[in-house]
This record gives structure tokens, sequence and C-alpha cells, in this order.
């Protein structure tokens, strides 16, 4: 579910908020279209409400290209191709525009052999997921977009942090009803949502995250002291197991196929960590899939039964006071058509570190 914003929170329209996020991106010298479609992937979580990966991350960008950690003109390139499937380096590009270029090929190969799969090594944090694997949609395709992440995480009875929350998403095409879109991080939390608590001055949950000596923490800034974030299920009797294997899966999807970093040589994304002196690979792994629906059956056919699947789980009996059923993807379009209507909340702690970045690049930060 997105996060709860609280009613202090200053609110923006989206225009002038993606202004800026293009501005601050053409500062660090990203060519105009680039700077684009990097502003419209990051402000694409805000108005979804994904919060933790929107305008909050963007002087983290600017950060790891100050530390020379980021190329902002990438010449990206296929450096290992068959009919259906490509590996493409990032030339360490900033992953919010990577990653569209590597879905991009996906989507290509899919419409000449009916599926494509492409890994991607040498690139950079590539903000939400569905905002790639959405990307399919409009060709009557299933997308599919994963990436692995700095690590954070603790597997199941570990006290070493080996991987990152490495999200997955799917995004699946419907007919009169809205798409299913799953788009969730491997660990019970995604770390976002600890930094979001960090700034409310607000306590994690039990079973987000873990001491660094594995007992339970609800202490939001516990990883500042060794600790470590919890996989899907959070404990051994709740499932962790799958939840560590998940991530895994991503992980090896993501940098073992294609050559990228894994595990705990995952770049760290803050810029004040220096990544690990002896990589296993190059930069941050992705990987994208694209799936033609008429590969498998006629798109008309499967979208009227995609309608059915969606309706009958909307009809669902829920639990006494508990409110209709949610498909996956339900909150972050409701969000969307809100924020977009209504504008974007924004955290005052992140607006106070979005000023401090536009007086420093001398771009203009919205009223």
């Amino acid at each position: 579910m997105p996060p709860i914003t609280m009613p202090e929170d200053p609110i923006f329209k989206y225009q002038p908020l993606w202004q800026f996020a293009h501005a601050v991106f053409t500062k660090i010298n990203c060519p105009d279209e680039e700077a684009r479609l990097a502003a419209d992937v990051l402000l694409s979580a805000d108005l979804r409400g994904i919060d933790s990966h929107g305008l909050a991350r963007l002087s983290g960008y600017v950060r790891l290209w100050e530390a020379k950690r980021i190329n902002s003109q990438p010449k990206t390139k296929i450096v290992h191709a068959r009919a259906s499937t490509a590996v493409l380096d990032g030339d360490g590009g900033l992953g919010l525009v990577v990653a569209p270029k590597a879905m991009e090929i996906a989507i290509e190969k899919a419409n000449n052999v009916g599926t494509g799969w492409v890994a991607v090594k040498n690139s950079n944090h590539f903000g939400i997921a569905a905002y790639h694997a959405m990307m399919a949609l409009p060709h009557d395709m299933i997308g599919i977009a994963m990436t692995n992440a700095s690590p954070l995480v603790a597997p199941t009875f570990s006290v070493e942090r080996l991987l990152g929350t490495n999200p997955i998403c799917v995004a699946i095409p419907a007919g009169n009803q809205p798409a299913f879109v799953a788009d969730f991080a491997t660990t019970t939390a995604a770390n976002g949502k600890l930094e979001i608590l960090q700034r409310k001055n607000k306590e994690a949950p039990l079973g987000w995250i873990q001491k660094k000596d594995g007992s339970p923490s609800t202490n939001p800034n516990e990883l500042k002291d060794g600790g470590a974030l919890i996989p899907l299920g959070s404990d051994r009797e709740h499932g962790s197991h799958k939840g560590f294997s998940l991530g895994a899966w991503v992980d090896i999807f993501s940098a073992v196929l294609s050559g990228a970093n894994y595990g705990p040589w995952v770049p760290p994304f803050v810029s004040f960590l220096s990544p690990p002196a002896d990589p296993v690979g190059e930069g941050i792994g992705h990987f994208f899939g694209a799936m033609r629906v008429d590969a498998f059956r006629p798109a008309d056919d499967f979208k009227f039964h995609m309608d059915k699947w969606i309706t009958r789980f909307r009809e669902a009996k829920t639990i006494e006071g508990h409110p209709n059923m949610i498909i996956p993807g339900d909150p972050e379009r409701e969000s969307e058509v809100t924020r977009m209507k209504d504008g974007i909340p924004l955290n005052s702690k992140v607006v106070e570190d979005l000023q401090v970045l536009a007086k420093k690049l001398g771009v203009e930060f919205p009223d």
C-alpha cells in the first residue's frame, strides 16, 4: 500500500515538480531527451504514492554523479544477443534512463518473436519497477521488471547483509478493467519506508528490521547501527525463507545472468559509502521481460478473461470491518489520478533537502 501522508505535508502540482527534476538532471549534464525521461520515471513514483522512490531520491542521484559513480551521458550498447534475449551494458548511466531503454529492446524482441528478455549490467538505481513493466501494456504484452539493490537484507537465520530489497513487478493488461500491476519489494518493507519513518520520527513495526545480533527491532535507524532489513515473511515461522528465495531469484536474474555485481558486492546507493573494492561484476543489474499475449492466445480472449478474473476477485466477500478487495495496482492508480488533479504531498524534510539542492545547482524550486 502507498504510504499515508500527513496533513502537514506541503502539496505541489505535478508540472512544476517535473520541471524542477528536469532542470536538475540537465544541470548534471544529462541530454535533454534523457533528462525528460529521468524526470518522467522519478515523478511517476510520487504520482503513484511511492514517495520513497520519487523526488526524495533526487539528491542521492546528484551525489552519486558528484562522486563520479553515475555517467550522465552513457553510451548504452547491446553486448550479447539472441533472437529473444539480450544483455545491455548501461555504461554507468542513470537507471532511470537505462531501464526504459532495456524495456524497449525487450518489447521490440517480443514484437518479433513473441517474447523478449533483457538483462542489464553497469547501471544504477532505476526508480520504481512498475514504470518499466507497464511500458508493455499498450502493446498488449505482459511486462516484467526487477532489479538488485544495495545489500541491506539479512537472509533467513543470517546477521550478514547480503541482498538488496530486490523488487519485482509484473504488469498484465486487461480489457475494461484496469491492468493488474503487482510491484513489491522482496523484503517485508522497503528501505525507503524506513526513511519515511525516520523523517516522521516514528517507530517501525516489528518484523521489518533486526539488530546486528539478529534480534527484532523497531528502530528505523537500525541499519546505521549494523542492523538489517528482513526478507518478506519476517521470520522462518512466517515464511522468510520464501522472501529470501524471491530476493535471491531477482539477484541472480539481474546480475549473475548479466555480469553485474550481485549479493554483498552491489554498490550502495548512498554516495558516502564506496563500492566494494573487489567487485564481481559491473554496476547494478536489472532484468526485464515482455510477452505478447497473442503468443499464447488471442489478445481479446485473454483480456476478456482477465476482466472476468479481476471482477470475480473484486466481488470477494471480505472480513467484517475491512474494505473491499484490492487488486494489485488499484491504490497506485487511484493515487495517480488524485495526485495529478490535487497535487503531490512532499514531506517537509524532503522539501528542505530539495531547496538546498536547488540553491546549490542554481535552479528554481517551486513555491
